[in-house]
């Protein structure tokens, strides 16, 4: 799911694409999209965007003169697991584009869209930001640390730190792959109590001997977990790409991928929490850590090269097709352009659970005389969102 710096990114391609561009007439939305009608029409207007946590604020502005005369509408973006912003000739609109904003004439006939392959994403008029979201941690760091030391009695910090880390009431922006590697950077164990992680942040003052110099050195030596929820998204922002409006979609990923130090790397622990959400980790998982949960080790490339004899081979992951070789091995049929899975983006979530097989499974037909004794699966932890339903 696209977390606080992909929504920053997608704001600044907006901003970029459609600095110079003027649109015109209506607002198109597809027919299979869920989301509301926008009713705007303008004969010349602009598009600008802000982000903040993981909302994108769309505003459309009438340009002097246009017609027919009304007054700006800013609608309000969440993301779901897929969404993202195009920026295409009008002739050549990408699959899932359900909403259409076209530019004015004269020149190319361009298109910018919304685009969201699962349809998960969200819009809402008026511009409004979702009610109960904390302060942005990217944009509003101070107001965001704040109201996480000044709410430490509410239950959510009851729970453990990386549960705690997707609530959007106080860490908004925060999603799976960034609490991993924050709580990495600290080696804090993600199943360690939340508040009694964040009470210790309370006392801490600087010394007021300190000048502003050595007080900012000292931040960027040892920074703290609330400091880290500002910093970390600033350096995947940093980065830059992500394949918002890029062509060199591989080379952004693969900047991305080299970034992480601990979410799906190899020699990682894993361990699912109760929404469900996969969290990884180093080391000790802590005193909260799921009764019966079972923590699985990521291989490295090493061991991922060696055969059976060598090493104990690890289930693969439920989004990746088995290579070749065990397709092979197993005897499976080779796949067909139309199974070869989407590629996944930034705006993907790994831990997305798979699109479960409509087809049902043939029995065969038990012994005479006698049933077969049906299993029965084990409990799985039901999908929740992220910390709130604000997420």
């Amino acid at each position: 799911m696209p977390e606080g710096p992909e929504l920053h990114l997608a704001s600044q391609f907006v901003n970029r694409a459609c600095r110079e561009l003027v649109f015109g007439g209506c607002v198109e939305k597809s027919p299979v999209s869920r989301n509301p009608e926008v009713p705007f029409e303008s004969s010349a207007y602009s598009i600008s965007a802000l982000a903040r946590g993981k909302e994108l604020r769309l505003t459309l502005s009438p340009l002097p003169g246009a017609r027919p005369p009304r007054e700006p509408l800013a609608l309000v973006f969440r993301f779901g697991m897929t969404g993202s912003f195009q920026l295409v000739p009008s002739d050549a609109l990408p699959p899932h584009a359900h909403l259409r904003f076209y530019t004015a004439p004269p020149g190319p006939r361009l298109a910018l869209c919304f685009v969201d392959i699962r349809r998960f994403g969200r819009w809402d008029l008026g511009g409004q930001w979702q009610p109960g979201r904390g302060p942005c941690v990217l944009l509003e760091y101070e107001q965001f640390r704040e109201n996480v030391l000044r709410n430490l009695a509410d239950k959510a910090f009851d729970r453990p730190i990386c549960e705690a880390l997707l609530d959007q009431r106080f860490f908004n922006g925060i999603g799976n792959y960034l609490r991993a590697e924050i709580l990495y950077r600290l080696r804090i164990p993600p199943f360690e109590k939340a508040r009694t992680v964040l009470e210790t942040l309370q006392q801490r003052r600087p010394s007021p001997e300190l000048t502003l110099s050595q007080k900012i050195r000292a931040k960027q030596q040892k920074p703290d977990l609330l400091e880290l929820c500002h910093s970390v998204p600033k350096e995947v922002v940093q980065l830059g790409g992500m394949g918002y409006g890029s062509k060199s979609w591989e080379e952004d990923f693969a900047a991305f991928q080299a970034w992480l130090q601990c979410y799906s790397a190899p020699g990682m622990s894993s361990l699912r929490d109760r929404h469900g959400r996969t969290i990884w980790f180093q080391g000790d998982p802590g005193p909260l850590a799921p009764k019966g949960g079972k923590s699985r080790k990521k291989k490295s490339s090493q061991e991922a090269q060696q055969g059976p004899e060598d090493g104990a081979e690890d289930p693969p992951s439920p989004n990746k097709a088995p290579s070749r070789t065990r397709r092979a091995q197993r005897g499976l049929p080779k796949q067909t352009t139309a199974q070869v899975p989407e590629r996944t983006s930034l705006h993907q979530d790994p831990e997305a659970p798979p699109v479960p097989d409509k087809g049902k499974r043939k029995r065969r037909p038990a012994p005479s005389g006698r049933r077969r004794t049906r299993k029965t699966k084990a409990d799985t932890p039901s999908l929740e969102p992220e910390g709130t339903s604000t997420s």
